[in-house]
């Protein structure tokens, strides 16, 4: 059966190779070999990975190279997210990204911060005309870096389409040397409703997972009736390096006809959110392991291929069936799981009690819900199933449900902060309250009158926490009416203990100076290469504001030839 299985799929994989997209056209960005420490589509938090990761030898400053012809045709910095980031438009339709970069070349460094300067913001975005930075393929644009959500030193690259959708590079030529199988972590069987049953449990069930030498596994058998899914954890790894990396197709199999598949080529940036729909969101929110389910319910993704019946299996009493999974990489290494399964009725046992509460909500209406100062606002299509929820209001503190529902649209929380006094409110901001000892991490907030409002994703605890503490601002690498000329560059080090850094200023003598934040290191960073200090005597002043308005100021002078 699996080698008639794998030479239907061989010829498939033969067929849809025959594609339209360009095998030489978009070249390595850097000057060595491609190492990657994450994948096409990998599975993140709350988003599909839009790229592949490139490893830079633990470096940052490696040259990042135009990958074909085309010209600059959007720029944008920011502090967190893609950090420093570069999209080159290319004759072809296609756009390549370049994202966590150090720097840029010298000539659209000066671009980019004359920009920073008239609009006095480190944080821009900017879309070039196609005359302003035309570029030439093996171009010097960057050079790699660390910057925004980046965890280390990498260089995130992407090809995109005319729509804009992120594809797998790998569809055009760039070629990544894996001869290594996935490997299927674990497996899981659903029941998938209150009718249907997994070796006498109404829950889901792991099943144990036996690797054979072929490199393929087989699950412990089950017995079951009514409809039944099944989940799995599984990575990849490349030949040159041990992350555990996505996967690229994922196929599932009931004696013989193929029932589900889900194919890692493209996807949209506005479908990415619903990854918690693909995922068990629960058992990710408790145990921190991700399971793919291998069905789909309510769930819009455009990854999903031919289904039949929505991958999920129905079992009837006395039946035997063959259920196998193929989990492949873009390379076509594959592994299977294979499980046997018996239908019969004396599977059946008392199903699983619910979870009643007084609140219902129904995913394709408006549900309001008020306690004491705090309401809860979830509009139609925040979730994406029925469900009774926990909701109770204790003085500030709103227990709302736990993290264990996935959310694909934001909803509200609101307080009445009337009781508190004018100065009070003004340091008031909502909090979600996160692990055993309850670290407050603010809820982007918005204040209207003597109501606070905070919109998210998250279901969990929250709770109104003042912060009357201001930011912290100290030089770290140089003292007061000390002499700098030998400096390249300024660094003051800022911190916030409460609700977090909202904004910063910094001048010279009272122009304004462009100072690079870093998040994950607190600091603050200017070059004099900016040229903007020309006298001898200079007054720094740098001002930091946190998310509630708290301000501190750091003033001081050095002296510089």
């Amino acid at each position: 059966m699996r080698f008639i299985l794998s030479l239907f799929l061989a010829f498939s994989l033969l067929s849809s190779a025959q594609n339209n997209y360009p095998q030489d056209y978009f070249s390595n960005p850097l000057e060595i070999p491609l190492v990657l420490s994450g994948t096409f589509a990998e599975l993140r938090s709350n988003h599909f990975h839009s790229g592949m990761d490139i490893k830079t030898q633990q470096r940052t400053g490696l040259k990042v190279k135009a990958s074909a012809n085309g010209f600059v045709s959007r720029i944008k910095i920011a502090h967190y997210g893609y950090g420093k980031a570069l999209y080159i438009t290319h004759p072809n339709g296609y756009t390549t990204v370049y994202a966590h970069l150090q720097k840029f070349s010298p000539e659209i460094e000066a671009y980019i911060k004359k920009k920073q300067y008239e609009k006095e913001s480190y944080e821009i975005e900017l879309f070039p005309k196609a005359e302003d930075l035309p570029v030439l393929k093996d171009n010097l644009v960057a050079y790699s870096g660390n910057t925004g959500g980046s965890g280390g030193p990498h260089l995130h690259f992407e090809i995109r389409d005319k729509q804009e959708r992120p594809m797998n590079p790998m569809l055009f030529g760039i070629d990544i040397k894996d001869t290594t199988n996935p490997i299927i972590k674990s497996v899981y069987a659903y029941p998938l409703d209150e009718n249907s049953f997994i070796n006498n449990s109404n829950t889901k069930q792991k099943l144990r997972l036996t690797p054979l030498k072929n490199g393929d596994y087989n699950a412990e058998n089950i017995e079951a009736i009514g409809n039944i899914g099944f989940a799995i954890s599984t990575i990849d790894r490349q030949d040159l390096a041990a992350n555990s990396n996505g996967v690229y197709n994922i196929q599932t199999f009931i004696n013989g006809s193929r029932n589900f598949e889900i194919d890692f080529k493209r996807f949209s940036f506005d479908e990415t959110k619903h990854i918690n729909q693909l995922i068990d969101y629960e058992h990710f929110s408790t145990k921190k392991q991700r399971l793919q389910k291998l069905f789909r319910i309510n769930n819009p993704l455009s990854l999903f291929k031919s289904t039949l019946n929505e991958g999920i299996i129905k079992v009837e009493d006395s039946a035997y069936s063959v259920y196998k999974v193929r989990v492949a990489d873009y390379k076509n290494n594959e592994s299977w799981v294979t499980i046997h399964i018996k239908g019969t009725k004396n599977s059946i046992s008392k199903p699983k009690e619910k979870n009643i509460t007084p609140y219902y909500i129904k995913a394709n209406e408006t549900t309001n819900l008020k306690a004491g100062n705090v309401s809860v606002d979830f509009y139609k299509n925040t979730f994406y199933d029925d469900f009774y929820i926990n909701f109770e209001v204790k003085n500030d503190t709103l227990k709302l449900h736990e993290d264990i529902k996935a959310a694909k649209n934001n909803f509200n929380i609101t307080y009445d902060v009337s009781k508190y006094s004018n100065e009070d409110k003004n340091k008031l901001y909502i909090a979600r309250l996160i692990g055993y000892k309850n670290y407050p991490s603010y809820t982007s907030t918005k204040r209207k009158n003597n109501l606070l409002i905070g919109r998210t994703k998250k279901l969990g605890t929250y709770a109104l926490t003042m912060d009357t503490i201001k930011p912290s601002i100290s030089p770290i690498n140089f003292k007061s009416k000390q002499w700098l000329s030998k400096y390249r560059y300024l660094k003051v080090k800022i911190n916030d203990v409460g609700s977090g850094i909202s904004n910063y200023r910094a001048t010279i003598n009272g122009k304004w100076i462009l100072m690079e934040y870093d998040y994950k290191k607190n600091t603050l960073t200017y070059d004099f290469n900016d040229g903007i200090v020309t006298d001898t005597k200079n007054n720094l002043k740098v001002i930091v504001t946190d998310n509630v308005g708290n301000n501190s100021t750091f003033e001081t002078l050095f002296y510089r030839k």
